[in-house]
């Protein structure tokens, strides 16, 4: 099994797209860490719609924008990499367009803008991971899938920060940031499609690999949903459970998810060559198991006394981070391995569909279980996620035992 052991920057550069497509990745994630966490502000502050009819429109975007993922995944099977990378962005930009042009107490316009912005959100993941996957191979390509990954923290973590600098500014700041996220969308674009990145998936892949179907991954694909829950949890499980049930201050929340954003950005990387040695689907197993222990960790946390319960969920947060280090290392690059080259565009499609999915569902169930008690939120997502683990370690990969079959009717010919 080959391992990567070294970080070399150029190395690792040059494998996810290269400079032009690090800087497209960069400003992509810069604009979208602007705009992101103030949609909802926008269109209840700017254009005075009421604020479950702006939720409404977002998660409809969101939904649409997952039933759009199949056609995405049949594009790239066609070969086309940095082309569908640059449409992913361009479709925000019209979304931004709209979205600044749109009227007040109108929420049809805002639900278009939300809708492209949904598609485009939707159809990067996919996109991206195919054309790192042309560009880099076996586990040069997860070191340059977790760089990307890292980057785009870095990116959405510094929007972010000047975004809530620009808020003092009202109405006004909004519709500014949305403008300079429009500019972003579109200059990201325009870098990643000078990229002129083709694939020629049958040629590419291994010969007793090219021509076979799509994998199932029905087990994978199923945890998948429920591994993706760890990335809401700092983001809404946290500090849900920190604010209004446990009345700390929100400055644990805040530490919480800076922390959450540094140690992604810095580790990442690192984790997931430290992980090469070992396999993709032991490790993504290993991340289940480490974040189900976190989650009885927060459990645990919740029972302590009143000044001892904030400080150990932020320390039981360090733990969370690291299993969605260990997963997020992890399962984008077993599914580039599973993939036979010429459906790798559907099967990266199928994968985002589960996550796009959890992601979707993990607030709703989140906000559920939360008024039940720490043990029905914490209980029910380690049991989960153990069962998820559990799952993805017993599943058999469809490409091996067609190898295996192949072998054996070689040896008896």
């Amino acid at each position: 099994m080959a391992t990567t052991t070294r970080i070399q920057p150029r190395s690792l550069v040059r494998a996810s797209g290269g400079p032009r497509y690090a800087v497209a990745l960069a400003v992509d994630a810069l604009g979208t860490g602007l705009l992101r966490p103030f949609l909802l502000l926008y269109g209840v502050t700017v254009l005075r719609l009421s604020g479950p009819t702006t939720g409404i429109a977002m998660t409809v975007g969101v939904v649409v924008g997952l039933v759009c993922v199949p056609a995405v995944g049949r594009w790239l099977d066609r070969g086309a990499r940095s082309t569908v990378v640059a449409a992913s962005m361009l479709v925000r930009v019209l979304g931004v367009v709209v979205l600044l042009a749109a009227p007040a107490a109108h929420v049809w316009p805002f639900a278009t803008a939300a809708l492209f912005l949904g598609i485009g959100n939707q159809a990067w993941p996919a996109a991206h991971a195919a054309l790192v996957a042309t560009i880099a191979h076996d586990r040069e390509r997860d070191a340059a899938l977790a760089g990307g990954r890292a980057l785009r923290n870095a990116g959405l973590g510094v929007g972010a920060l000047l975004a809530t600098a620009c808020m003092a500014g009202g109405t006004t700041a909004l519709q500014a940031l949305a403008a300079v996220t429009g500019l972003a969308y579109l200059t990201a674009a325009a870098l990643a499609w000078s990229v002129h990145v083709y694939a020629h998936p049958a040629v590419a892949a291994p010969r007793d690999r090219a021509d076979g179907p799509a994998p199932r991954m029905c087990a994978l694909l199923a945890a998948n949903v429920v591994y993706v829950f760890c990335l809401n949890v700092p983001e809404i499980a946290l500090p849900l459970v920190l604010v209004t049930q446990m009345h700390a201050s929100s400055v644990w929340s805040g530490a919480i998810f800076v922390t959450n954003t540094v140690l992604v950005v810095t580790l990442q990387v690192p984790v997931t060559v430290l992980m090469s040695r070992f396999p993709r689907r032991s490790v993504l197993a290993l991340a289940g198991v480490v974040l189900a222990a976190s989650y009885l960790g927060f459990l645990a946390a919740t029972s302590l006394g009143h000044g001892w319960s904030a400080p150990a969920v932020a320390a039981v947060s360090v733990v969370c981070t690291i299993g969605e280090i260990i997963y997020a290392g992890s399962a984008t690059a077993l599914v580039t391995a599973l993939a036979p080259a010429h459906v790798l565009g559907r099967t990266l499609a199928r994968f985002q569909l589960s996550t796009g999915f959890g992601l979707a569902v993990s607030p709703a169930v989140i906000t559920a279980l939360a008024p039940h008690g720490p043990a029905a939120l914490w209980g029910s997502l380690a049991a989960t996620t153990l069962l998820s683990a559990s799952a993805v370690a017993t599943e058999k990969d469809q490409g091996r035992r067609r190898s295996g079959c192949r072998r054996q009717a070689r040896a008896g010919a």
